[in-house]
């Protein structure tokens, strides 16, 4: 069974690309703009990956970490984020964060980013 993943970002434009790179990789994805209606599928639905970007209306990015790692501990969270601050980068440490990365995200770190996360 294929890898399932989830991709939030409120910039359609990144949750297109990232969800045909990934396709193409052999996984299982699906996607968001909004994300209180991502949250509310991570509530219905286990990922083995969610990768989120961090600045977002309603429910950012650290909100969406804690929530998954509450949930399913064995799941992994790649943060995207076009504020990448060194306070920002910290919290996401403290939060249990797999990967995190500044926009624009280079295609190649973030394919293997994924691969290692996923054991695969």
């Amino acid at each position: 069974m294929p890898k399932q993943i989830v991709v939030i970002d409120d910039e359609k434009i990144v949750c297109n690309m990232v969800q045909r790179i990934l396709t193409q990789e052999g996984y299982e994805v699906e996607t968001f703009t909004d994300s209180t209606q991502a949250l509310n599928r991570i509530r219905e639905k286990e990922f083995d990956l969610v990768i989120t970007d961090l600045k977002m209306e309603n429910i950012d990015g650290m909100d969406i970490l804690k929530e998954v790692n509450q949930l399913y501990p064995e799941a992994k969270v790649i943060m995207l984020t076009a504020y990448a601050t060194l306070d920002a980068a910290i919290d996401a440490i403290r939060e249990r964060i797999f990967d995190f990365f500044p926009k624009p995200v280079k295609i190649e770190e973030l394919k293997k980013s994924v691969k290692k996360a996923l054991g695969s």
